[in-house]
């Protein structure tokens, strides 16, 4: 028998590639051809970072060319991008003790539970706007470098909101927000919940705060149409999974209507609908029920990337090139 004889550099080499492997996950399931015009035949879920607690709302960031998004139990704010990977971007960030929190108040172990920063979006100037969920506030970042915050938005007619949860600009500057008691350690029954329901708000840029609906469970995710007319709103009671469209008004909303539900989905299918993301054609890309859904203007279902564990929320790079997926204990991406 003949030994072939391997020169070291080259078994080296070897490893470091399959150290570098690229990990996937889950699958896509498309049940309509219309989605090969989304997500390409053959495209992969892929693992981008690990080990968190509960991820959440992702933003694509042109001047840092990266993702950032929460990790929710740790009140941590990471980045990813291809050249570094994963590192810290802001600690803390979405509890930093300015809001009743727990018996003992401030920042130790306890109260980091469930208490970091929650949706993150960017106004029309490139600023963060954060839903600092321990806080039970929103508020933006004022110095990328400092990482110093100033509150938008604090209480609803002098009483503390239960803990915004995810966010939307329109273009005419409008901030629409979400108001669920997640944040809150007993939800509904927790004695340091001041308000006797869990609300959508509209934040004019003169500074007008409203309450536009207010007869949802668990309003969570929210988007609007590209032509500014619709407003959705996923709905994340698990007893009542589905997605609301409302006409958007001068003063508010109107015209509430189920625009999606799981009814046609798997009743096994694990996660509740949540962050929802608009695609530059209209089609809607929301967490839900097995995945991220990818839903036409007209309420078609064509297909869910099916990312094995729940999937929080997701966002597009500025070019439309991947969607970027919050799933769980991991951050995970997808060629479009």
């Amino acid at each position: 028998m003949k030994l072939k004889i391997i020169p070291l550099f080259a078994i080296c080499f070897v490893t470091y590639l399959a150290a570098q492997e690229k990990r996937t996950l889950g699958s896509v399931e498309r049940l309509l051809p219309e989605i090969d015009q989304y997500v390409a035949p053959g495209a992969e879920i892929e693992i981008l970072a690990e080990g968190f607690g509960w991820s959440e709302g992702p933003v694509w960031v042109d001047r840092l060319d990266a993702v950032i998004f929460s990790d929710v139990p740790a009140n941590k704010t990471y980045k990813w991008d291809e050249k570094d990977g994963l590192s810290v971007f802001l600690d803390p960030s979405g509890y930093t003790g300015i809001a009743p929190r727990g018996k003992k108040g401030g920042l130790n172990a306890e109260n980091r539970d469930e208490s970091g920063s929650n949706g993150l979006v960017l106004d029309a100037n490139g600023v963060l706007t954060i839903c600092m969920h321990g806080d039970r506030r929103v508020a933006r970042l004022d110095d990328w470098d400092k990482k110093s915050f100033t509150t938008i938005i604090g209480k609803y007619q002098g009483k503390y909101f239960n803990s915004p949860n995810d966010l939307v600009f329109a273009k005419n500057g409008d901030l629409y927000f979400t108001d669920p008691p997640y944040g809150l350690k007993k939800g509904d029954k927790d004695p340091l919940k001041e308000l006797d329901f869990n609300g959508v708000f509209k934040l004019t840029p003169s500074g007008s705060l409203s309450l536009i609906i207010d007869n949802l469970t668990r309003p969570n995710g929210v988007a609007i149409s590209n032509d500014q007319k619709t407003l959705y709103v996923a709905v994340s009671d698990p007893k009542d999974r589905r997605i609301m469209a409302y006409d958007i008004q001068p003063n508010g909303v109107e015209n509430g209507r189920v625009f999606f539900n799981d009814d046609a989905l798997r009743k096994e299918d694990r996660g509740n609908f949540d962050g929802l993301k608009i695609h530059p054609s209209g089609t809607i890309f929301s967490t839900g029920p097995g995945g991220v859904l990818i839903i036409t203007p007209e309420g078609k279902h064509l297909g869910t990337i099916r990312t094995q564990e729940k999937t929080a929320n997701c966002a597009f790079d500025s070019k439309h090139e991947y969607l970027y997926m919050t799933t769980h204990m991991y951050l995970t991406r997808i060629k479009l």
